[in-house]
């Protein structure tokens, strides 16, 4: 029996992990599944099992997350999508996710800061009030933005043309109100300052910029009050403002809104300046199509060409979708694609990915893939929802700044109250100082800056060729210690050529070679193609009978009147014919004619020019061991494993044996590091699949990689992997030089705060200026 069970709030991979592994070890159960994206565990459980199953379930997730909540899911759930037309706060994004998954009915949900969405996953009876929840919910972070359901997407070039005019109007008037609020409180400055003008007036000039640069933010900390929600930005700027005027410290209290709004007004240049930096980036969607249709051509949408379809592309154009080049030659830009400005050449018969530029000739494409299943669409989707699956420091970040702000508001409660009781006096001074602390301690350096830092370095990355599937990848990527790599297509370039023919008694060359290509002239084998290509001659398959392929020996087949074998050793001995086994390292196909050995064909598969440099590389960055796991026989994966100086190597390996030999690794590795596997994605699934970061190598074009991997290189090189963990260090080191900025800052201005060192001007940089310095450092990654 399949059981769905809903893990409400499992948000940690670790426990994910041990929970699938404890369930799927109960008895009675054949599979264990946990979905983090979905919250969800799948179980297959036998009959006699499957009454306890749930308590069991149960005890099992409470074990390693008391606060999930277990239940079976036996309600139809459906998605639903919804834009958030102009938000642009990493920390209100947190908080909207969170508060809208805490909705009853709703599974999971999840905010794309890229997109600008909110995708929720909802029980159907629940589905009906959901909007205007989440249009409450929404307001009540960020007023200003527009909320509305998602019917279908669909790429339209105005609307996004509409929508960037949208964010420029809503910059515009921010800037609008920030210069007009700044100017009035520059000429109240001025008026006191140099024509010493009466309180009264003065009082006037700072309350109305007080009002246009504040207003909002009281407004809202009051609206978030109504809703029992006191803790949090706003609230802080609120207290500490007011509280300013009212222990008479008028210019501060104006300047800490002015310069808080500032450090809103760089939030939010920054998190659009990532945003278009990952958009510019992945722009490989087309904007249309040209297909041939009733003899003529007519432009379209992508998302309306059918699988099969005529389309042209001329030069300088994007190719819409996947397909085969019926004629014409061309050289196309996979920069997007791959990272690398190398063109590559397509002719008659060759596969054309969406995404590229044709450059030169003008391309007829026969359509194999709808729009939404094309490599440019796969890309695009995996890129933007990269953001979703969250970092382990991340996630961290966001539970600290939820304890954080209630602690640091008692502590300044207690700091402006509990010394004057006990000293007897000084209201005042210990009332600034509690304001100075408020101003000091709110967390948005950190809130913004770190969720900024993996969202730039997930498309820095990109750039490479190199697409992460998360941010918990990437932050992974840093603690690799041991790389597993597949040999055929990872190592090697996958391309079987015949290297030597060794005849005997009496064969030559010539004769050993074409009795193999007849016996071979039938297979799809890797193998016989390489000597197919070798023979380079037309073959008459008519005098061939008697064809027989002979799973893990060989082939036999009838040319014309004469008994052909070829294949291993294993076929030799049980035809019980006379061979001398050849030494050399390769793969040998043995070739036997009416029960006399002809002679052997040596073929070899090709090392990598940039192999032997990455592996080199990667011990250099601090990689402990690199493995490598192989079908092919011992002496051709010592040859290759000795040449690329591998640590170790394991050969004649079905793939169920690789992964027992992962799994043999993994428990041998250092504690608290990761092993990551890297194969070609198609063969190599279930590898993937165990490995703690799974790494499709050559994912251009394949669709198996993309699904598989958690991280898939778009080239055929293994030195993209360097790239991969030097993007993924220096994101970390990027964010735990902000965690480091901003907590000793703010530390040490707390402590001067509180000993009345600091004042308000001292605050607004230890909270503002230290956000902005986080923002900047944080943007530096797209530049890596």
């Amino acid at each position: 029996m399949k059981r769905i069970f809903l893990l409400k709030g499992l948000d940690c991979p670790n426990c994910s992990a041990k929970i699938e592994k404890e369930v799927g070890e109960l008895d009675g159960v054949q599979s264990s599944v946990v979905n983090l994206m979905k919250q969800t565990i799948t179980v297959n459980v036998t009959q006699t099992a499957a009454d306890t199953i749930a308590s069991q379930i149960e005890t099992i997730v409470y074990s390693h997350e008391p606060d999930v909540e277990v239940q079976e899911e036996t309600v139809m759930n459906v998605t639903k999508s919804y834009s958030l037309k102009g938000l642009d706060c990493p920390n209100c994004s947190a908080k909207i996710e969170k508060e809208v998954g805490e909705l009853d009915g709703v599974q999971s949900s999840v905010v794309n800061l890229m997109k600008q969405t909110l995708t929720i996953n909802v029980a159907q009876t629940a589905a009906d009030t959901i909007a205007s929840q989440i249009e409450t919910i929404v307001h009540s972070h960020e007023p200003d933005v527009e909320v509305s359901e998602i019917v279908q997407e669909s790429y339209i070039p105005e609307k996004k043309q509409e929508a960037n005019e949208s964010y420029n109007n809503e910059d515009k008037k921010l800037t609008v109100r920030l210069a007009t609020g700044a100017a009035i409180y520059a000429i109240g400055m001025a008026l006191t300052v140099f024509a010493k003008v009466p309180l009264p007036i003065e009082l006037a000039f700072l309350i109305v910029s007080y009002i246009i640069l504040g207003g909002d933010v009281v407004w809202q900390a009051v609206r978030n009050i109504s809703k029992g929600r006191v803790f949090d930005e706003h609230f802080l700027m609120s207290v500490s403002t007011i509280g300013a005027f009212v222990i008479g410290e008028y210019p501060e209290a104006v300047a800490v809104m002015l310069f808080y709004q500032v450090g809103e007004f760089f939030q939010s240049l920054a998190v659009e300046r990532s945003r278009k930096s990952i958009s510019d980036l992945m722009d490989i969607r087309p904007d249309c199509a040209t297909v041939r249709r009733n003899g003529e051509l007519i432009t379209i949408s992508p998302e309306s060409v059918a699988i099969g379809e005529i389309i042209i592309v001329k030069p300088g154009e994007k190719i819409p979708l996947d397909g085969v080049v019926l004629d014409e030659d061309s050289m196309l830009d996979t920069r997007a694609l791959t990272g690398e400005s190398v063109p590559r050449s397509v002719h008659k018969g060759d596969e054309a990915l969406s995404g590229c530029m044709n450059q030169t000739g003008v391309l007829t494409i026969k359509t194999t893939k709808a729009f939404g299943e094309s490599t440019a669409s796969k890309i695009i989707d995996l890129v933007e929802n990269a953001s979703s699956r969250k970092a382990p420091t991340e996630n961290f970040i966001t539970t600290f700044a939820r304890y954080y702000t209630p602690v640091v508001v008692i502590l300044a409660a207690i700091l402006a109250i509990l010394p004057p009781i006990l000293l007897g006096g000084g209201w005042t001074e210990w009332i600034r100082r509690g304001f100075v602390f408020l101003v000091v301690s709110c967390p948005c350096a950190l809130v913004i800056s770190i969720p900024l830092t993996f969202f730039g370095g997930i498309g820095a990355a990109s750039k490479r060729g190199v697409l992460v599937k998360g941010s918990n990848y990437l932050e992974a990527l840093n603690n690799v210690s041991i790389i597993v790599f597949d040999k055929t297509g990872t190592l090697t370039k996958g391309v079987f050529n015949v290297t030597d023919i060794l005849p005997a008694n009496g064969f030559s060359k010539e004769q050993v070679l074409e009795y193999a290509v007849q016996a071979e002239s039938f297979s799809n084998h890797p193998i016989a193609k390489s000597i197919l290509s070798a023979y380079g001659k037309e073959i008459d398959q008519s005098v061939i009978s008697d064809y027989k392929e002979i799973s893990g020996y060989g082939i036999s087949a009838m040319a014309g009147k004469k008994k052909v074998y070829a294949g291993n050793t294993k076929l030799m001995d049980s035809e019980h014919v006379e061979y001398t086994a050849c030494e050399k390292v390769g793969t040998k196909v043995y070739v036997a004619v009416d029960g006399q050995y002809a002679g052997c064909i040596l073929i070899t598969d090709e090392v990598k020019p940039d192999s032997k440099k990455a592996i080199s590389d990667l011990k250099h960055i601090g990689v402990e061991k690199t493995v490598m796991l192989t079908g092919d026989d011992e002496k051709i994966g010592k040859a290759v494993a000795e040449e690329l100086q591998l640590d170790e190597y394991y050969a004649q390996l079905f793939p169920d044996q690789k992964v027992e030999k992962v799994e043999l690794l993994d428990s041998k590795k250092r504690q608290g590091s990761k092993l990551a596997f890297v194969g070609d994605g198609i063969n190599d699934a279930p590898v993937l699949a165990r490995a703690d970061v799974g790494i499709a190598m050559g994912g251009l074009g394949s669709d198996a990689a993309i699904e598989a991997a958690d991280v898939v290189l778009m080239t055929d090189e293994p030195s993209k992997l360097v790239d991969a963990i030097e993007v993924a260090k220096a994101t970390k080191q990027i964010v735990m030089q902000n965690i480091v900025i901003a907590l000793g800052i703010k530390s040490v201005f707390l402590i001067l705060g509180a000993l009345g060192i600091a004042g308000m001007w001292e605050a607004v940089f230890g909270d503002v200026g230290v956000t902005i310095i986080a923002v900047l450092n944080a943007m530096r990654i797209l530049k890596k």
